[in-house]
């Protein structure tokens, strides 16, 4: 697909390996960039603006290169949860997720020298019901600490949900439809 020089804003492994199904060949930079949330700022908003300052942060050095940002939170009752920062945190966020709905909220910013294109992708998760001993055991696998929200749907957190409604990609960190077609759009 690509016959432009791709940069993926991100060190996340997981959003390396899903760009990896739609370009054979691009580098990976880190963003540093604050990733504070805004006073009275929406889950969307925030995706939003990190993606979009991702990417610009890397355009900056990289001028004549495609860049993409991305951004993904886990969201219920408009609150933005992010990483667990220990155990108790963890227990207290997979809690909050048990036996309810919640949306992941992804933004992704693809962008050039001519044409950038943001978009918000949002998906529905239901998760059983769990219990503390359930949140314990999964702490101790390792999985939770880094991710938002302290499960990985396309890992071992996959065993908590019970319907989903809309990208499972987007839930890993990257909408893959909606990616491939702002590819396309900007490569044009």
């Amino acid at each position: 697909m690509n016959k432009h020089a791709v940069i993926l804003a991100s060190q996340s492994p997981r959003r390396k390996m899903l760009l990896a199904h739609l370009i054979d060949d691009f580098t990976v930079q880190a963003a540093d960039i604050d990733e504070s949330v805004l006073d009275n700022e929406t889950p969307s908003e925030y995706v939003s603006r990190l993606s979009l300052e991702k990417a610009q942060h890397i355009f900056k050095n990289n001028p004549d290169a495609i860049v993409v940002g991305s951004d993904t939170s886990v969201v219920i009752n408009d609150c933005i949860l992010g990483k667990p920062a220990d155990l108790q945190d963890c227990i207290n966020i997979l809690s909050l997720l048990s036996g309810k709905q919640h949306q992941v909220v992804t933004a992704f910013t693809v962008m050039n020298k001519v044409k950038m294109i943001t978009k918000v992708v949002v998906t529905h998760v239901l998760f059983k019901t769990l219990t503390q001993d359930e949140i314990i055991k999964y702490w101790h696998t390792g999985e939770p600490q880094d991710k938002a929200g302290s499960y990985a749907i396309q890992g071992i957190g996959g065993k908590f949900v019970k319907t989903i409604n809309g990208s499972v990609s987007s839930v890993v960190g990257l909408p893959l439809v909606e990616i491939e077609q702002a590819l396309k759009e900007v490569m044009e």
